[in-house]
């Protein structure tokens, strides 16, 4: 054993470290990110504090009450739903996954309850939920904890408040249905990103994109034969999915043209930010560190993984003005829900972002620079 030869070989290679860009970002900034990003998410479970919508159709005194008693009780941030609002297309037009509907003749039944001693006086408050968030039930189970303790104080059988489950879906779904087109989107966004960035820098360090300055094909054939070459990988790779969701799962989804819209959309957004990422991170190492530094967040934000409900407000704010977040809920507009008005809405968003971006980066890709 040389001492002198392995402190030699050490040096050399924590040498070769330092110039790895991408190895110090997943030794060092990743394991950092992932801290300060599911750190902030989960802090303080205990104390979390869900969003939950209740129409007051009662709108007395006693039902006032038994809101603030769910907002005490249950650690709601109540919000209030007009009473002359339908809730199950508030759920659907506001993107929340659960209403409270406290029926009219809430006070007069307590008041034969309590002052009658009336056993049979009862109220049924229906719950409006989407399925679609795993938050859902976490929601309903504090619901009726609350209830039953209500209903305990009042010691008397049967209980006093009784609460129905209604979804705002006519077909019931699994979660894995709500699941899937997430998966679809970030796995198209990943696969779009990263070989734009690899590709461009790859032939950028090799001088080819130089070379290819001096022949025939222009800067938009390359770009849009980019395009083209990573929409059919997209669209292998979301059959591919679908073909195991169905074969593994027996999954349900409705499958029509937003599918191959949305693949289209969220590849030249994403193309397009791989192409401004390889303007301004020329070596290879950097722009796989900065393509890093773009998808991790949306990967965790933008609601693929699980709800962005279980995000602090500020997050939450941010995850809506991420692109993949604007994929991901069109993408369950059409293949789950079915609403081609939700599913225009958020193409539109993703539309616009993809037209921006995809321009900045035709712009940033200039070929007479590399001569």
């Amino acid at each position: 054993m040389n001492p002198r030869i392995i402190g030699a070989n050490l040096v050399v290679k924590l040498l070769n470290f330092s110039r790895e860009k991408t190895t110090m970002f997943f030794v060092i900034a990743f394991p950092i990110i992932l801290i300060l990003l599911f750190g902030t998410i989960f802090m303080s479970q205990d104390n979390v504090e869900y969003h939950l919508c209740v129409q007051d159709l009662d709108q007395t005194e006693s039902s006032a009450q038994s809101v603030k008693s769910l907002e005490l009780n249950g650690k709601f941030k109540i919000t209030r739903v007009d009473p002359a609002v339908n809730a199950t297309q508030y759920v659907r037009d506001n993107k929340v996954n659960l209403v409270l509907i406290i029926p009219k003749g809430y006070e007069r039944s307590l008041m034969q309850r309590m002052m009658l001693s009336d056993p049979n006086a009862s109220v049924t408050i229906t719950d409006i939920y989407d399925p679609s968030s795993s938050s859902v039930s976490t929601k309903m189970q504090i619901l009726n904890s609350v209830f039953a303790g209500i209903n305990q104080t009042m010691s008397g059988k049967p209980p006093f408040i009784r609460s129905v489950e209604r979804s705002i879906l006519t077909k019931k779904y699994r979660f894995i249905e709500f699941f899937v087109p997430g998966i679809i989107a970030m796995a198209v966004m990943t696969l779009s990103l990263f070989s734009t960035v690899d590709s461009d820098t790859e032939l950028r360090q090799k001088g080819i994109i130089r070379k290819l300055s001096t022949t025939p094909i222009t800067r938009t054939d390359w770009i849009l034969s980019n395009i083209l070459y990573q929409f059919i990988l997209g669209v292998i790779c979301t059959i591919a999915m679908l073909l195991v969701s169905y074969a593994v799962f027996n999954v349900s989804l409705h499958i029509d043209a937003w599918l191959l819209a949305f693949i289209l959309l969220d590849v030249f957004a994403f193309v397009g930010i791989g192409m401004i990422l390889t303007r301004f991170a020329r070596e290879a190492q950097s722009a796989a560190a900065a393509a890093n530094a773009v998808s991790l967040p949306m990967m965790f934000l933008s609601g693929s993984f699980f709800p962005i409900e279980l995000m602090p407000g500020f997050l939450q704010k941010f995850a809506k003005t991420l692109p993949l977040f604007y994929v991901n809920e069109g993408l369950r507009a059409s293949m789950v829900f079915e609403d081609n008005m939700a599913a225009l809405r958020d193409a539109a968003i993703i539309g616009v972002f993809a037209a921006v971006v995809f321009i900045l980066g035709i712009i940033a890709t200039k070929w007479e620079e590399d001569k």
